[in-house]
């Protein structure tokens, strides 16, 4: 009965990671001869890690990520030349304290999206929201917004977020309605929140991106680069370099 009505009061109190495994804490903090402190102590620290854990998941879902990818698992033997203490300075999100933004740029097939990826997923386990897209699906889906009447929401979705992820810039031609676009966005965001960008274009190659309309391709970089860490992906596609070992 009286585990019973404990089990009652931690499901009100919405300590479900405690209520599913008391029987485990209890013959643990026994086996360890633990004071009653150090008990709670114990207990208190498994449910909050376990609250975290669970945050962090669901920060990770509402990203939308097309798939997970990490740091450890990037292949830093492939390319020719990247700075790979910058990136790992990148983990430590300083960059989000004055909302700063980061740019990882190189030819397709380098590994930028890899790094990406891992770099916003690490920031949702740190507590960071987060809004993953291509360019051309944020400007597609602003556009369908503006058709249907929802515009202001849909807006809301890419500027919200600590940090927006703005994927494949300069993949697909982006004309003048879809620059504009993409500008209301990233002015938007700045100086408010982060944005993570991938480009297989070089800063100064940005204008043939818009239609080679070089007054919006300056006013998007002037905002982007005001406060942006650059990393430089150089050397043979990761796809290619399989391919012919196959």
């Amino acid at each position: 009965m009286k585990n019973q009505q404990l089990e009652n009061n931690l499901s009100y109190l919405n300590l479900s990671y405690t209520r599913d495994n008391l029987k485990e804490m209890v013959a643990s903090a026994a086996r360890k001869k633990l004071s009653h402190l150090d008990f709670l102590n114990a207990v208190i620290a498994d449910e909050t890690s376990a609250k975290q854990q669970r945050a962090a998941e669901r920060r990770i879902k509402q990203a939308r990520f097309p798939y997970i990818k990490t740091l450890d698992s990037f292949d830093w033997n492939h390319p020719d030349k990247i700075n790979r203490d910058l990136v790992q300075h990148l983990f430590s999100l300083d960059f989000l304290d004055d909302h700063g933004n980061v740019a990882f740029l190189g030819k397709p097939g380098r590994g930028k999206t890899h790094l990406v990826l891992a770099l916003a997923q690490h920031a949702c386990t740190c507590g960071h929201s987060v809004r993953f897209d291509t360019a051309i699906n944020i400007i597609n889906k602003l556009d369908a917004a503006q058709k249907s009447g929802n515009f202001n929401q849909v807006m809301r979705s890419f500027v919200n977020p600590s940090i927006l992820v703005c994927d494949e810039i300069g993949y697909l031609p982006i004309d003048q309605r879809g620059a504009n676009l993409l500008f209301q966005v990233i002015s938007s965001r700045y100086e408010r929140g982060s944005i993570i960008f991938s480009s297989n274009r070089a800063f100064n190659e940005w204008d043939t991106i818009f239609n080679n309309d070089k007054t919006i391709a300056s006013a998007i970089l002037d905002r982007i680069l005001h406060r942006c860490e650059v990393v430089l992906i150089e050397g043979e596609s990761y796809r290619m370099k399989q391919r012919k070992a196959s």
